[in-house]
């Protein structure tokens, strides 16, 4: 059977997709992932990555380099659709242009391609695959990461909630199946939608065989965080201040993603403990962050809960860090709250706004290397055991096999 995968974004930028069409590529589906240009440094890491893929990617909508004409066509209708909506609000196919730059290319070759199933990742990807299947008379699939609707701000007045609110309402209902990225987001949706009824899918990495248990920690105690864009509003400011209390050299903070002179300085410019001890690492291909991140000891996961999606999210960190055996030291949003709550072996949780309650954490984490050292094992023990998409793929194909049969 023909699966088409659709996203607005690169492989590189989406792990979830690209799990997902590894699996199905495995169990025997004819998979094909079209998916539009983002920004140059996902299109250098997108040629090592599918080299060796059994499914086909393509790009659609331009790029800046090769295809340029079509490139700029795409962001002019885009800038366009925003515009008009601007002026008069959600309407049919500017709607869905409007929301992101290659929406009407996606559709467009989505048509093309004759499938049993179109899954859609991303909110650009919704409209083309339910376009397409209607067209083929195929099923479709729509996996929601996020909670689109708040994922850029609170505001319901704004014009992003109601155009994604409009978008939604219109084709989400018309999916086969909806997935989710925690249950939070998946109870999120249902309230909306009560027929849907989303399964939840966690954003689970496969087993790594090549961490091992590690020995106990008697030097420096290495914090990590990772991001693609290391910025403001992403709680680093926080876990800095609290580094700043604890006022130690026992620390390291390491941080991954793209980031320029300016942000590192404005993040360095915060510490008021020794700056060395603060160190950007710049991106690296996906498959290799696990075995990259098993190099330290504590795992940040510093999400504020604002806006609303934010709160209810369960991002790859966490499971990046069950997988690296990491000790998890994570926020106090809705979703977090609920993960540790159900797994407090594998880390602790501390309150947004309250950096004692963080400073509390990593001083105890500090003194006690065995309490760390143990933390760090069943991280690791909980990742290999059940948090691995060995066991969480077999949730989704079941779920597409339901839906094509």
């Amino acid at each position: 059977m023909v699966v088409v995968l659709v996203t607005s974004g690169q492989p590189s930028l989406n792990p979830r997709l690209v799990k997902e069409a590894d699996a199905l590529s495995n169990a025997g589906y004819d998979v094909t992932v079209l998916y539009v240009y983002w920004n140059d440094w996902a299109t250098k890491f997108d040629a090592p990555l599918l080299k060796n893929k059994k499914w086909k990617a393509i790009r659609v909508g331009g790029d800046p380099d090769q295809q340029k004409a079509v490139y700029f066509f795409s962001r002019l209708i885009h800038k366009i659709s925003r515009f008009v909506i601007q002026k008069i609000g959600p309407v049919n196919s500017l709607s869905q242009i409007a929301i992101t730059r290659g929406a009407y290319f996606l559709t467009r070759e989505a048509k093309k391609h004759k499938a049993d199933l179109y899954i859609g990742h991303n909110l650009g990807a919704l409209a083309a695959v339910i376009k397409a299947a209607e067209k083929h008379h195929a099923k479709s699939g729509f996996d929601t990461e996020d909670f689109h609707r708040q994922e850029v701000s609170n505001d319901k007045s704004s014009l992003h909630y109601k155009n994604v609110k409009y978008l939604e309402d219109k084709y989400l209902s018309k999916a086969d199946y909806v997935t989710a990225a925690s249950p939070q987001i998946a109870e999120a949706y249902e309230r909306l939608y009560p027929g849907i009824k989303p399964v939840s899918i966690l954003n689970v990495f496969p087993r790594d065989t090549s961490v091992e248990e590690r020995s106990v920690n008697k030097g420096i105690v290495k914090l990590f965080w990772f991001s693609q864009t290391i910025g403001a509003n992403r709680g680093l400011e926080e876990v800095i201040e609290a580094l700043n209390l604890l006022n130690s050299n026992n620390f390291e903070l390491h941080l991954l993603g793209n980031s320029n002179d300016n942000t590192q300085q404005q993040l360095s410019g915060k510490a008021r403990f020794d700056k060395q001890q603060i160190f950007f690492h710049e991106p690296i291909l996906a498959d290799d962050l696990i075995s990259f991140a098993s190099q330290f000891d504590i795992g940040l996961a510093s999400e504020n809960s604002t806006p609303y999606n934010r709160d209810i999210c369960l991002t790859n960190k966490i499971f990046t860090y069950l997988q690296a055996g990491l000790t998890i030291v994570a926020s106090d949003t809705t979703a977090q709250k609920a993960f540790l709550n159900e797994y407090p072996e594998v880390g602790k949780e501390y309150q947004t706004n309250n950096i004692q309650s963080l400073t509390t954490i990593l001083s105890g984490y500090q003194a006690d290397r065995e309490l760390l050292h143990n933390t760090c094992t069943a991280s690791l023990k909980l990742g290999k055991e059940k948090m691995n998409w060995e066991n969480e793929s077999k949730k989704f194909l079941t779920m597409v096999e339901k839906t094509l049969n």
